[in-house]
């Protein structure tokens, strides 16, 4: 029910021009060809992790770690055509996509390991505003972002975002903000590590859908909404942590 209904809601969006915030290059969303690219050690044990997730909810069968392979590497054939040529020494700007893309992993298991459906959505999906938000790939090194952005190898995600968090979570909780300034480490550090990783880890699956249905149906300030609310839900041991 889920899958439908975030499929039919992208899809009547992305009909519309002025609800599409980017241009996609190339509107093929499947793209058989998928040869000369390859995953790194590090997404392979991402697949394998998503693979055996997926099959615990019952939500995969067998053989699908192929077909999240193949997921995979169109979005990182796609997200290359989007992508600026930069020269820099940091390391997170030489590699075209840096980590394991945790969102494209969930949205393979809202869609029940399909392989079409998921890459369909994700093409329809690209076009809007919310997918800078939530799947966080999807602005690695930009064309979309100023020279100077990309150049500083911060993540749009950081001073948006992770910003309002703590401008929020100083207003809404000052006792946990408090906490967070005298420990040295900030509310945005482990925000990031949420977001990044879509709550995986963190939340139960059906908490990790309600996540993205949420910000996909009512706007990516849900994003900032949702790790405060987990903050305040977690208020008291962090203040207990803090005393001890």
């Amino acid at each position: 029910v889920l899958a439908e209904l975030i499929e039919k809601f992208v899809s009547h969006l992305s009909e519309s021009q002025l609800d599409c915030y980017f241009s996609t290059g190339n509107e093929k969303a499947v793209d058989a060809d998928v040869k000369n690219e390859s995953l790194s050690s590090a997404q392979q044990l991402g697949v394998e992790m998503t693979v055996r997730y997926g099959k615990y909810l019952n939500l995969l069968k067998e053989h699908a770690e192929n077909g999240l392979c193949f997921v995979l590497m169109n979005c990182k054939k796609f997200l290359k055509q989007e992508q600026r040529t930069v020269v820099s020494s940091l390391c997170c700007l030489q590699e075209h996509c840096p980590g394991y893309d945790w969102f494209v992993s969930s949205i393979f298991l809202i869609m029940s390991g399909d392989t079409e459906k998921t890459l369909t959505f994700l093409q329809k999906f690209s076009r809007l505003l919310v997918s800078a938000f939530l799947w966080l790939p999807r602005l690695h090194i930009s064309v979309h972002l100023p020279v100077t952005t990309v150049e500083s190898g911060i993540h749009p995600i950081y001073f948006c975002s992770a910003h309002y968090i703590e401008m929020l979570l100083k207003a809404k909780l000052p006792l946990v903000f408090a906490a967070f300034h005298r420990s040295g480490f900030t509310p945005s550090q482990i925000c990031l590590q949420w977001i990044t990783q879509c709550f995986w880890n963190y939340m139960d699956w059906s908490e990790i859908c309600h996540y993205i249905a949420t910000c996909i149906l009512l706007g990516p300030d849900y994003q900032i909404y949702m790790c405060i609310s987990v903050f305040k839900h977690l208020q008291q041991d962090i203040l207990k942590h803090t005393e001890a």
